[in-house]
């Protein structure tokens, strides 16, 4: 599905009561142009951790920005009025885009949530799941939607939670960040859908194991580009999600893929 080595998540600016940064606005177009030029894919994060950015979509037309669509992957969670998400998705059309990877997302003062029952859900809180069927209901073989994968929840409990998604139409699995050779995910490998595994790129590693709810994960000797090659050994021919990469410099010799070539 993805022809690609890597698909690096770049981060929108954030928005106040003033607007955005035009700054930040011009760094973000800089750094999508690299990703792009170096023939990797994007992932732009829909108001990561509840904190209101600069929409996706909207931040490449205000630039104006050239742009291969297979190459760009919009994340979408459930932190939306159902005439935003309707909108979100019209856009998304118009532009070309095909992948978004659905989540339940993060919310926060400033969001809104999604009424469960606007898209077909049958709960109190809309699911991934629920965003996902909507999709594929309403835009039937428009779109390619993607999951996540927890696999630091009870692996039981998330295989569950996938088949649902599968169910309803997802079409590729993005893991949370993964070290080495992880057993956890034995289980995706024998799944008839594509996985991508992301790598945790930062030498954070207590970020990391705060973000992911894990105090296993507190070593000292953590080396992204070390786990990043282990990534590459246990899972050939998955595609790698690179979070939290560092795009203040050339970053494509810190890429196996990339600067094998």
């Amino acid at each position: 599905m993805f022809d690609y080595p890597y698909i690096i998540e770049l981060l929108t600016p954030r928005k106040s009561t003033e607007g955005y940064s035009e700054q930040l606005l011009h760094r973000f177009g800089e750094r999508f142009t690299r990703i792009m030029q170096a023939g990797c894919g994007i992932s732009i994060p829909d108001n990561p951790m509840g904190n209101l950015r600069l929409g996706a979509l909207e931040a490449i037309e205000i630039l104006n920005l050239s742009f291969d669509p297979e190459r760009v992957v919009i994340n979408l969670n459930t932190f939306h009025t159902k005439a935003e998400l309707d909108e979100l998705l019209d856009r998304a059309l118009r532009m070309g885009i095909r992948f978004l990877l659905v989540v339940r997302g993060d919310g926060g003062p400033s969001l809104p949530k999604l009424d469960p029952a606007s898209i077909g859900g049958k709960f109190n809180v809309a699911s991934s799941a629920d965003l996902i069927g909507f999709i594929n209901r309403t835009h039937p073989g428009k779109f390619l939607t993607g999951a996540a994968f927890n696999h630091y929840n009870p692996i039981d409990v998330e295989l569950m939670r996938l088949n649902k998604k599968i169910a309803a139409g997802a079409r590729f699995v993005v893991t949370q960040p993964v070290i080495g050779a992880e057993p956890r995910l034995d289980q995706l490998k024998t799944l008839d859908i594509p996985l991508v595994v992301e790598a945790w790129m930062s030498d954070n590693i207590q970020l990391f194991s705060q973000s992911v709810g894990d105090d296993s994960l507190e070593v000292a000797d953590y080396d992204p580009a070390v786990n990043l090659r282990l990534l590459h050994e246990s899972f050939p021919s998955s595609c790698v999600y690179l979070s939290m990469l560092n795009l203040k410099e050339s970053f494509v010799d810190l890429l196996p893929a990339l600067s094998a070539k």
